[in-house]
């Protein structure tokens, strides 16, 4: 196991063990990540931040549920931060809307490469459900095929496929918003 997964492992074993110090510190590695999965699932910047604290606090509750033999650390956070975007689906459709995508704050950049930035987030929101989830993680996040399939519940192979549905998916729609921007 990779010495970061070790940490994060060392770190809610002691959270689990009452040390606010290990849970703070795990917080802080893990929840900037844990917030761009949620946006980037979303669109949306109220419903990462939700995201984030809710996921947080399931932590609080089940950390001593956590099984390594299942998986990383921060494979059961994703997957804790994928069910908690799909339950925020459930309950309030509307904050998946496209209509008012939030804009994260960024430095002004050259205006191409930040049209370009913008397609290409906007179209990942647009991808179904579960291709958005395999792009964003895996390519995204950089989580490994096994780390994904243990955040989606579902086997490798299935990460596979809907990865590949998913990228084919994204360069349509890419290459349909740059044939409208010539």
């Amino acid at each position: 196991m990779p010495p970061e997964e070790t940490r994060d492992e060392q770190l809610l074993h002691r959270a689990g063990r009452g040390s606010e110090a290990a849970f703070a510190e795990l917080f802080r590695r893990r929840q900037g990540e844990i917030y761009r999965f949620a946006l980037q699932m979303s669109g949306r910047e109220q419903v990462a931040e939700e995201v984030v604290q809710e996921v947080f606090l399931i932590v609080i509750r089940t950390m001593n549920a956590f099984d390594s033999r299942r998986g990383t650390v921060r494979a059961w956070l994703f997957g804790i931060a994928r069910n908690c975007v799909l339950r925020q689906a459930e309950r309030n459709p509307q904050t998946m809307s496209l209509d008012e995508v939030s804009e994260p704050a960024q430095a002004p950049v050259d205006l191409d490469r930040a049209d370009s930035i913008e397609s290409v987030r906007r179209a990942v929101v647009e991808l179904p459900p579960p291709f958005r989830e395999a792009v964003v993680l895996c390519d995204l996040e950089e989580l490994s095929y096994a780390q994904a399939a243990d955040a989606m519940g579902v086997p490798v192979g299935t990460v596979r496929s809907r990865l590949s549905r998913g990228r084919a998916l994204l360069a349509e729609m890419l290459t349909g918003i740059s044939r409208c921007l010539v």
